[in-house]
């Protein structure tokens, strides 16, 4: 009874101030907010992140040519040889005996032309697992199969955007596309793609939008070896014989070190250090590692919205106890032991902090649904700027993370409780002849 009395007392107290207690919760209620608001934020981000190197799969290893430095070019007589080769793929399929399958890549930018429509695109000569490996899903038709490469047809798939802008309204299925001066029957269309970003210095961000889809060995009888890079003035020969080689660990756990085996091989082959490595692997270790510090970097920022809230309380709850001095003294004379006093405003600080805590996790769970009205607003009416910023920010959904809810909640109201307690002591601590006399 005393308890429930105590905390009639101070809720009753607290109401006799609405907006003083109002503004009081504020502090408390932003900093809550701030905290699962954040926190979701930098979850979103960071899975955006990961998501982009588990596309590359966390069993590859992804092998890449590196254009080596100009001066070479110079030295070679404008013809410039660099990068993986067909030897090198041989070698490592031969000798790494880790490697369950590898998938050559050859990547060359040309003019796609169907009838007095014109693209600037991507060919990419493949095999069949390329869809698998890079997660392209087929929209119409057929991607490349065996058959394909056994007879080196003169067939290709196209991205959607590529199959939009060149054909129109028309069905591209069993259309003719030429790439170049060479026409390939097109027997697919893909799924539309997010461009993946730049990871690591040896592999550049992918963009699939332009892509037209070869079987690979119609690129070595069409195209060959041989790259020729026209500018103003000049023209640059260079001789690739493959752009990426994709290799797959039998087990996850043999990536890293089938990675420094990869290395080893090439090597001796390769003293330009015209190739990289990328481990995908690796890099997500270090993306999970990221994330831990940016949560608690974020949460720390956070945090220091729920010290200003809790040194609100205090400074609001010290000017009552100076305001109810008389009341103090009155209490004390009736009885009232000091604990009583400490009890009586300390349930008004809880109060206070509890509440505050409550609204600020509901203010947080909207953390979505707002953002997402936020961006619709500014695709609406600034649809000029929004194109301008990063696809992370206009694609990143905030991800609640579910530890942030109660962390927060118990945080506002231990902060509330430690704020609190200095001005219910000094109220405490008072003479009651002195209170009774104050004025």
């Amino acid at each position: 009874m005393l308890w429930l009395r105590t905390w009639q007392l101070g809720i009753k107290s607290l109401t006799l101030h609405p907006l003083r207690s109002l503004l009081t919760m504020l502090g408390i209620f932003i900093g809550v907010a701030s905290v699962i608001w954040l926190l979701a934020i930098g979850e979103g981000i960071s899975r955006k992140a990961q998501e982009q190197i588990e596309g590359l799969g966390a069993d590859n290893i992804i092998v890449r040519s590196i254009k080596p430095p100009s001066d070479i070019a110079e030295r070679t007589r404008g013809i410039l040889p660099y990068g993986i080769t067909w030897e090198d793929y041989d070698r490592l399929t031969s000798t790494v005996p880790t490697v369950r399958r590898a998938l050559p890549i050859r990547e060359i930018r040309r003019r796609l032309i169907h009838k007095d429509q014109t693209v600037d695109g991507r060919m990419v000569g493949c095999t069949p697992e390329y869809a698998d490996v890079t997660r392209l899903v087929v929209q119409r038709g057929r991607f490349i199969e065996d058959t394909d490469l056994r007879d080196k047809l003169n067939v290709c798939v196209l991205a959607a955007a590529v199959a939009e802008k060149l054909f129109l309204i028309e069905d591209p299925l069993n259309k003719t596309v030429v790439l170049e001066d060479t026409p390939y029957v097109v027997v697919g269309v893909m799924e539309p793609r997010m461009p993946t970003a730049g990871i690591g210095g040896s592999l550049a961000a992918q963009d699939f939008s332009g892509d037209a889809y070869v079987p690979i060995t119609t690129v070595q009888s069409r195209v060959g070896d041989f790259v020729v890079t026209r500018r103003a003035g000049s023209f640059e020969r260079e001789q690739v014989e493959l752009t990426q080689v994709t290799l797959r660990i039998d087990k996850v756990a043999h990536v890293l070190e089938t990675a420094e085996l990869v290395k080893a091989t090439l090597a001796p082959h390769h003293p330009n250090g015209d190739y990289g490595v990328t481990v995908p692997l690796e890099l997500l270790e270090q993306a999970k590692t990221t994330r831990l510090m940016f949560i608690i970097f974020m949460g720390l920022i956070a945090a220091i919205s729920l010290v200003v809230g809790g040194i609100g309380i205090m400074n609001i709850m010290l000017a009552t106890v100076t305001e109810r001095t008389r009341e103090i003294g009155i209490r004390r004379a009736l009885g009232a032991r000091r604990g009583d006093i400490v009890r009586q405003f300390l349930v008004e600080t809880v109060v206070l902090s509890t509440v505050g805590g409550l609204t600020g996790v509901a203010a947080g769970l909207t953390c979505r649904p707002v953002t997402g009205a936020i961006r619709w607003g500014i695709e609406r009416a600034l649809p000029e700027i929004m194109k301008q910023l990063p696809d992370v920010i206009k694609t990143v959904e905030p991800v609640i993370v579910p530890a942030s809810i109660p962390l927060a909640f118990l945080i506002s109201v231990t902060i509330g409780v430690i704020f609190g307690l200095y001005p219910a002591m000094r109220a405490a601590a008072m003479d009651p002849i002195e209170a009774l006399r104050h004025e």
